[in-house]
């Protein structure tokens, strides 16, 4: 547990205080009795004792409410949320309602012992002061009956970690009530609340002689009406000068919603463009972020509405914000007055429904209405608190930035709507009829090279990104830094992935660089870590990439061997609606030897995409080898080989040479060279004309055809795959496919017994990212150089990282077959190894796991061999 104590003439420390009152404790003793309520404050205590050691609490004070200390906002949070949770079951169970106030406060305060006579004759062991303290306790004499109320210090904090409470950190709702003024404190004060649907209240918190809702003056009664009389006496100009400050607490970073344009003209041209021209304004800002349509539309339909039929409004709109934890919700306007147009932005609470604050401008014709919403966006981006400097470095004119023409702009957007439903076609119509309308329209551009990536047509979608290049000038600095990243990673440049992350740390909330850099920077180069960092920005509820960042998160589990995160990453991911999880779900159940959980996962999804069923077939091959069951494994690579008549598609030339792994030992030496030689040749064609992802993929399934033939006594063939791959593995952005050449140069080096060469091949490698492989290839040449020691550490890296078996990338799980072998090897080459080195118990020790993983090998007679030599040699007897 945490000492959080200091000693006296220390200077204070910051902390999080959180300040419980259990409600009607009298009346509760009175009711039960006294026998009864000390059983039931015993159980209280041993909750609190409970959760005091899952949140890192530090207990300061106990009478009917506690007061604790905890190093983070968000474990006070987590306690708080537990102790609701649990005072309600511990109540149910004697069919009472037990209910506590909290609040939660981060603040400087200090802290010292008594002395240990002091402690005797009754006083705390340890006291705090502060004005955090007070500060707390108001929050929570504030709350109602089961309400958690934060302060605008802690709320912040505590919500930008809440993904670490887990998936009911999905669940939670934030409420903002506004300014509070309290007895005996200057300042008024944010009071926030926090809770889950039919636990907490989540209603604004009663007043009191002791603390009041900070009423701006301007909506008092009196101060209304008179308001009212300036208005008449002096115009609506003097009103935009004397306007009154929003009452809304919004932070840098925070989200808006926008909803859906209410044009209340009968020109159609506005729809959907003008709300476009405001998020593309706003999308400049690293201050203020807008929750993208697609995210709007998965609220949508979580909410069991059609987002094509549903149209966002006020109170729709005050919903999402409040489900997808946006502070504001931005309602767009256009009218008709006086022969001109009106165009007006709403600033609406979603807590309250209300407007805070609005701005408007009028204009003379439909063309001059996009500058005006561009004027209004900036407008907007200082009143919800950005610095003048910020929006002057950050912003261009939202006409140049997309185009001056209405009628194109409006193209675009349906054409944005059809992509993000999947209809490709569609979407390319709308996007050329914006191009006709205006060539120079820089976003259309890249929206035709998305739609024709999407559809696999590489040359088009370059040509496209390049034509939107030559017209940087029409993008803003956010989109045109999305384009370099884009184009340098359709033109497979070394270090693209660079410049996912210049992208995702200058604008930490456009979650799809976090995203782009998850995938590119991190899966390929097998540095989890990474992986794992920016998958998991990328999943939070605001995102679009929610759902399959949660997958990805999955595999960045697996390969860090936290197999149990793995499968709950897995699970958000399906709850979120991601199909194809199937086949990394199965490993991460494979990884912990749950094989009836992995064969019931890979089952449980059929997968109708093609590339997605070969990935799901591909590691039921994997699986089977792993339970050591060969036939079935051989019958099941050969049916999926079958599938491919001739490889076309990156994945496909994956499959064909990942099978070939699960073929030895159960036909001849010459029927399984014919077919590595046959993978050997069509790659060696297919490599000629390849370019881009799909030359990396079939240069990787080239080079591990050629590690299986060395395995076959063809060197020839191997080097010869060494010398055409060349080129593409000098180009390649990662290190993977380095690595993989340099293991089959190694397999060489063995073969022609040169040990001591192969360890100088994968050495470099050797730093924490390196393929699975590249262990069992440093292993071998240690084992033949009897250097013992270093032959076991490899080894034992081998039993010890399962997951990382199975989740290396590698295009596409090249090497998942082969790894989990050598997994299970690994333990029988152990149990020889260390024989060799002279312990006959660590030898004995291994060759056991290894039979308890594979104990039937009546159809692998030279394993059988292997063990039964072992056996003799371990127990002579």
């Amino acid at each position: 547990m945490n000492d959080f104590a200091h000693p006296a003439g220390e200077q204070p420390q910051l902390r999080t205080l959180l300040l419980t009152d259990l409600c009607d404790s009298t009346t509760l003793v009175e009711r039960l009795g006294d026998a009864a309520a000390a059983e039931l404050f015993r159980a209280h205590d041993r909750l609190v004792l409970e959760l005091q050691q899952r949140w890192r609490g530090r207990l300061i004070d106990r009478s009917d409410g506690l007061l604790l200390l905890f190093e983070r906002p968000i474990d006070g949070l987590g306690f708080a949320l537990d102790y609701a949770r649990g005072l309600r079951e511990l109540g149910h169970t004697r069919n009472l309602r037990l209910e506590a106030r909290a609040g939660l406060h981060v603040g400087e305060v200090l802290t010292w012992r008594n002395s240990a006579a002091a402690v005797q004759a009754g006083a705390k062991p340890l006291e705090v002061e502060g004005l955090a303290k007070p500060l707390a306790g108001r929050l929570m004499a504030l709350a109602r009956p089961g309400q958690i109320l934060l302060s605008a210090t802690a709320e912040p904090l505590a919500r930008r970690a809440a993904r670490e409470l887990g998936e009911r950190a999905e669940h939670l709702l934030w409420k903002s009530h506004g300014r509070w003024r309290f007895k005996g404190l200057p300042e008024a004060l944010e009071v926030h609340e926090v809770g889950e649907p039919g636990l907490a209240p989540l209603r604004a918190p009663k007043a009191s002689g002791k603390a009041w809702r900070d009423t701006p003056l301007w909506r008092r009664p009196a101060a209304l009406a008179a308001e009212v009389l300036l208005l008449v006496g002096i115009g609506i100009g003097a009103w935009f000068v004397t306007r009154p400050q929003p009452a809304i607490a919004f932070n840098e970073r925070d989200w808006v919603v926008i909803a859906d344009l209410q044009n209340l003209t009968s020109n159609a041209r506005f729809d959907d463009a003008l709300e476009t021209a405001l998020r593309v304004g706003l999308e400049q800002s690293r201050y203020v972020n807008v929750v993208p349509d697609m995210r709007i539309d998965d609220t949508l339909r979580l909410m069991r509405r059609d987002p094509a039929a549903t149209r966002v409004d006020r109170d729709l709109g005050a919903q999402v914000a409040l489900r997808s934890g946006a502070r504001a919700v931005l309602l767009p306007t256009v009218a008709e007055v006086g022969g001109r147009l009106r165009v007006t932005v709403e600033v609406v609470d979603p807590v309250t429904h209300g407007t805070v604050f609005a701005e408007s401008m009028m204009e003379r014709d439909a063309d001059s209405a996009l500058a005006a919403i561009g004027r209004i966006g900036e407008s907007l981006r200082g009143r919800l608190g950005e610095t003048l400097a910020s929006i002057e470095r950050d912003s261009a004119p939202v006409e140049r930035v997309t185009t001056a023409s209405l009628d194109a702009l409006r193209a675009y957007a349906l054409g944005q709507k059809a992509l993000g439903s999947g209809r490709l076609d569609e979407a390319a119509q709308h996007f050329q009829q914006a191009l006709t309308l205006d060539p120079e329209f820089a976003l259309a551009h890249v929206a035709i090279g998305r739609v024709a990536h999407a559809r696999g047509e590489h040359p088009q979608a370059i040509a496209a990104m390049r034509k939107a290049a030559a017209l940087r000038e029409r993008l803003s600095n956010r989109e045109a830094l999305y384009l370099d990243a884009t184009l340098a990673m359709m033109q497979w440049q070394k270090g693209y992935p660079e410049k996912w992350l210049a992208l995702a740390e200058l604008y930490p909330d456009f979650h799809q660089a976090a995203h782009n850099y998850a995938i590119s920077g991190g899966w390929p180069s097998n540095r989890f870590d990474v992986m794992a960092e920016f998958s998991g920005r990328a999943s939070v509820p605001q995102s679009v990439t929610r759902a399959v960042s949660a997958y990805l998160l999955g595999i960045a589990r697996l390969g860090q061997e936290r197999h149990a995160d793995a499968l709950k990453a897995f699970r958000s991911a399906r709850n979120l609606g991601f199909s194809g999880y199937s086949a990394e779900q199965a490993a991460a159940y494979a990884a912990r030897r749950e094989f009836a959980q992995a064969r019931q996962s890979l089952e449980a999804e059929r997968a109708p995409a093609p590339k997605v069923e070969l990935q799901r077939r591909l590691m039921a091959v994997a699986i089977s080898g792993d339970q050591g069951r060969f036939t079935e494994m051989g019958m099941q690579a050969k049916a999926l080989r079958d599938m491919i008549e001739s490889p076309v598609r990156a994945d496909e030339w994956i499959v064909l040479s990942a099978t070939l792994g699960a073929g030895r030992g159960k036909t001849s030496v010459s029927q399984h060279l014919a077919g590595v030689v046959d993978v050997l040749d069509a790659a060696r064609r297919a490599l000629v004309d390849a370019s881009g992802p799909p030359r990396e993929s079939i240069a990787q399934a080239y080079l591990y055809a050629a590690y299986l033939a060395v395995d076959a006594g063809a060197v020839q063939l191997a080097e010869r795959a060494l010398r055409d791959t060349a080129a593409a593995v000098a180009e390649s952005p990662y290190e993977t496919l380095p690595n993989l050449a340099a293991i089959v140069r190694a397999r060489i080096a063995i073969a022609e017994r040169r040990p001591a060469d192969a360890i100088v091949a994968v050495t470099p490698f050797l730093d924490g990212d390196e393929l699975y492989l590249t262990h069992s290839v440093a292993a071998d040449a240690y084992t033949a150089l009897g250097r013992h020691g270093e032959a076991i550490k490899h080894l034992e890296w081998l039993v010890r990282h399962r997951g990382r078996a199975y989740a290396e990338w590698c295009g596409e799980h090249l090497l998942v077959i082969e790894n989990v072998l050598r997994s299970n090897l690994a333990m029988l080459r152990l149990a020889e190894v260390t024989m060799e080195a002279g312990h006959p118990e660590r030898s004995a020790k291994h060759l056991a796991a290894f039979q308890k993983a594979w104990p039937d090998l009546a159809n692998a007679p030279e394993l059988q061999a292997r063990v039964l030599a072992l056996q003799r040699r371990v127990s002579p007897k």
